[in-house]
């Protein structure tokens, strides 16, 4: 089995949509660290799993210096963001979502 790992650092903002209130229903930023995960048993033509350079342009270029409420089409919290990065690249099976030191967020496929 062959694992691949990329990390990317972003800095975007978000506003949550929440049943309570929060400080975090107002737009605010954070440097995110999303870490990908990909594995696969067999390597493409090209001898990777999946080429670095895809999962950068895949989601650094879509998620950085942006607002995440007006580019992804769901309530942009930790969680949701890691589901959704998994399901952008082939073969990835775990995301790490960090908005801060303290808060990590983490999406595993069964």
């Amino acid at each position: 089995m062959y694992t691949i790992i990329k990390r990317l650092e972003i800095s975007a903002a978000h506003s949550l949509s929440l049943s309570y209130l929060s400080k975090c229903e107002n737009l605010h930023g954070h440097n995110w660290v999303i870490t990908v995960y990909c594995r696969s048993k067999e390597l493409n033509a090209d001898g990777m799993v999946v080429d670095f350079s895809y999962i950068k342009k895949s989601i650094k270029d879509r998620l950085d210096h942006q607002n995440l409420n007006d580019v992804l089409p769901f309530n942009p919290t930790a969680e949701n963001i890691a589901r959704w990065v998994c399901d952008q690249i082939e073969h990835c099976y775990k995301v790490e979502v960090r908005e801060s030191e303290t808060n990590i967020a983490v999406y595993e496929k069964d």
